[in-house]
């Protein structure tokens, strides 16, 4: 640009010592014929000069203009980028928020498939209950003594005790309606009794899941430890595995053994991949700076 105007300065000084030379008054014994070529050629350089101003004014022009559109293409460039920058950034929060809202609908789908599982449970030795006492109807028992009298009343001599276990069902959705109330003492020993009486069924793991949560809420972080362990040492297929291994993480952490913690959420990410609970472990990984696999 500025060689442009250095050119531009040039012309302009040619052209006016040009039209000097034309306009000085000459000298007596110079003849007509000579002062008429000058003047021609003065005009000539005259008209070249002016032609030569308009294509460079034309040229300005068109420079200008790109000058111009390129500087409104940059503009609109950078408010494209910003935009979608904020958009990343929006669509990233709006994804967390799912993530987690997606994680608290899970967890009380379980919990309500639990009590239906015990209301179904209750409804069949309901069930069991009828068809018995419709058999006894249908066939009454018959004793007579040895001297054809009838039996006395009283139970009969021989007959079993009747059980000392509590009702599977019944007491495992006491221990759950104990838990959300916060009962905790109350929900401890019905969870236990479920375990201690039924060692083998699905419901000892998940009740064994409850006691941890009992003892993390209670930030007995090393009894919850423990039960947890309980669950994946003790009922590793049962559904409420992920969660025990989540919560057992969670738990290490915040009795600030980082290095067990991220290996628990490791371990939860590998075993139970697909699980909301892998995908919470994810974002806390994430929010401590830590692979989510280990080197």
């Amino acid at each position: 640009m500025k060689r442009t105007h250095a050119l531009r300065n040039r012309i302009v000084a040619a052209t006016v010592f040009a039209v000097l030379l034309a306009t000085a008054p000459t000298p007596a014994h110079a003849t007509s014929k000579e002062i008429i070529e000058l003047q021609t050629q003065v005009q000539q350089l005259v008209d070249m000069v002016q032609r030569l101003q308009s294509t460079m004014d034309t040229r300005f022009g068109v420079v200008q203009h790109l000058a111009e559109q390129t500087a409104d293409d940059a503009n609109r460039m950078t408010s494209a980028v910003t935009a979608l920058q904020q958009k990343i950034a929006g669509q990233s929060d709006t994804t967390n928020g799912k993530l987690d809202t997606a994680s608290g609908q899970v967890q009380a789908l379980n919990d309500s498939v639990d009590e239906l599982k015990s209301r179904l449970a209750k409804l069949d030795k309901s069930i069991q209950d009828l068809q018995a006492q419709l058999q006894n109807i249908q066939n009454p028992p018959v004793a007579t003594a040895a001297n054809g009298s009838a039996p006395a009343s009283g139970p009969a001599v021989g007959a079993p005790p009747a059980s000392q276990a509590p009702p599977l069902q019944e007491t495992f959705q006491a221990g759950v309606r104990d838990l959300n109330a916060a009962r905790y003492d109350v929900a401890t020993g019905e969870f236990q009794d479920v375990i201690h009486y039924y060692p083998l069924d699905e419901m000892a793991g998940t009740a064994q899941f409850y006691l941890g949560e009992i003892a993390y809420r209670q930030l007995k972080l090393t009894d919850a430890v423990k039960a947890y362990n309980a669950v994946l040492e003790g009922f590793p297929g049962n559904q409420k595995a992920p969660a025990a291994q989540l919560r057992k993480g969670l738990a290490l952490l915040q009795m600030n053994r980082k290095d067990a913690g991220i290996h628990e959420l490791r371990l939860l990410i590998q075993r139970h991949p697909q699980t909301p609970e892998a995908a919470q472990a994810r974002t806390k990984l994430n929010a401590l700076g830590a692979k989510i696999v280990a080197k």
